[in-house]
């Protein structure tokens, strides 16, 4: 009988520890600690559409290549007048069926919280989380640009 309590008591005051818990937010996605030397070297997009430029907040831009475990995951951003549009696909992770699968299931879900969020700051998708990593820091540097 003094198992059970003291099992018991332990148990809930696991529970109630877990509870407290907050989930984990991801760092600042803006930082790009994975890729230095591509967001140095790599020349920026410059917006299409748009006579005034940046300041706007219209146009396409280019986010960063991020280099993941499984590939490279690029993305370019349409933007009006400050609003997230549309984001295109120009690298995703292939090298195998599996990368491809993968790839296939998650960046429509990225693109379609990117859209709903107006953001970067996104969750990732189950099984795919270094693509969505990368996917989230290349949208960053899009926005990054675009807010310029």
């Amino acid at each position: 009988m003094r198992r059970a309590v003291v099992a018991t008591t332990g148990i809930s005051a696991l529970v109630v520890t877990l509870l407290a818990l907050k989930p984990h937010q991801l760092p600042a996605l803006g930082g790009g600690s994975r890729t230095p030397s591509a967001s140095s070297s790599s020349p920026r997009a410059t917006p299409t559409g748009t006579a005034s430029g940046a300041s706007t907040g219209t146009g396409t831009f280019t986010g960063d290549p991020v280099d993941t475990q499984y590939g490279t995951v690029q993305v370019a951003a349409t933007l009006t007048k400050g609003k997230i549009t549309a984001v295109k696909i120009l690298q995703a992770p292939n090298q195998n069926g599996r990368d491809q699968e993968i790839a296939a299931y998650a960046l429509p879900r990225l693109t379609q919280e990117a859209l709903g969020a107006q953001s970067a700051h996104i969750d990732a998708v189950s099984g795919a989380s270094y693509t969505s990593q990368g996917y989230m820091q290349s949208l960053q540097s899009a926005l990054d640009q675009a807010h310029a």
